[in-house]
């Protein structure tokens, strides 16, 4: 059956880029990669530039829901179609063409986190765990019926970048790949999410992560951290936003009012918060350029004193 089972991949990026290495290497059939189009001056997207390593015909759309996208879709007579990290609205008319449906991954335990940013969000309010969901999409956002999941816990000090390039991303790829070895052996359930415990955030923005140095360090430093290395949690100092990264948090006597510089040290600067402080080794002024703590020390000339967010 491995042979004539025909999966289609709609994805991108280097996510969408692994699935399809890793389908390939299984010995699955994967006849064809729909991936977003050309940008000007960029590169081609992973998922393309594999694909044509691989042989497998490049479909581009625009809009996934225009006629000459489902059209070419259904002329595939995919048996399956595998969704790593699709940004497009994707019709009805494509989700229902294989012969068995379409699956579709998702960095969070659904009903949970439902939305965009559903890796962000856990470590901003503080949960512990999180995981992933290989799910059948429907007529919702994230709200189809349930084939796997699978948990990891979020570390103390665990940033949106650690979970997701150390342990979602590379379990996502193996979900995928037992996912599809599932809907293939006919093993594959389909358990209705708890709609009555589901939650939904948006995407998280630079302006939806904003410090508040009056609220406890706790609280601070996981919007720091569920934020990095994107968008970047923000302040002010004097008239210029800075986002921070690198961070790291001390409990105890603060040494000063929240928002305040109370160290400087040769790898960065420490801030006063309500019951500890945060220490910043990387930050971004506006739209520049990510630098260490101690070049960006050195331009604006940070002192102890100085004081952030007011």
């Amino acid at each position: 059956m491995a042979d004539d089972f025909r999966i289609a991949l709609i994805g991108q990026a280097a996510f969408g880029e692994s699935v399809l290495n890793a389908l390939v290497e299984n010995g699955e059939n994967v006849v064809a990669a729909l991936c977003p189009p050309d940008r000007a001056g960029r590169a081609a997207d992973p998922l393309k530039i594999a694909a044509e390593g691989h042989g497998v015909p490049v479909l581009q759309f625009r809009r996934m829901r225009n006629r000459d996208a489902i059209d070419a879709f259904e002329a595939l007579n995919a048996d399956l179609c595998v969704m790593a990290f699709v940004t497009d609205i994707v019709p009805d008319a494509i989700l229902e063409a294989p012969t068995h449906g379409t699956i579709q991954y998702h960095p969070s335990l659904l009903p949970l986190h439902r939305g965009p940013s559903s890796i962000n969000w856990p470590i901003i309010q503080g949960d512990e765990k999180t995981g992933l969901t290989i799910f059948w999409p429907d007529k919702g956002l994230d709200t189809g019926p349930i084939l796997l999941q699978k948990e990891t816990e979020i570390g103390p000090d665990d940033t949106l970048g650690s979970v997701y390039f150390g342990r979602l991303f590379p379990m996502g790829v193996d979900a995928m790949v037992e996912a599809v070895g599932m809907v293939k052996d006919g093993s594959a359930p389909r358990v209705e999410q708890n709609h009555d415990d589901a939650t939904y955030e948006g995407w998280c923005r630079a302006e939806d992560v904003v410090i508040d140095w009056g609220k406890p360090v706790g609280e601070i430093y996981n919007m720091i951290r569920g934020s990095d290395p994107s968008p970047g949690a923000g302040t002010t100092y004097g008239d210029t936003g800075v986002s921070f990264f690198r961070a790291s948090r001390s409990d105890g006597e603060a040494g000063g009012a929240g928002g305040e510089v109370t160290e400087i040290t040769e790898s960065g600067f420490r801030i006063a918060a309500d019951g500890g402080s945060i220490f910043v080794g990387r930050v971004q002024q506006g739209r520049e350029r990510k630098v260490n703590a101690p070049e960006w020390m050195e331009a604006v000339g940070l002192k102890v004193g100085d004081r952030f967010g007011g």
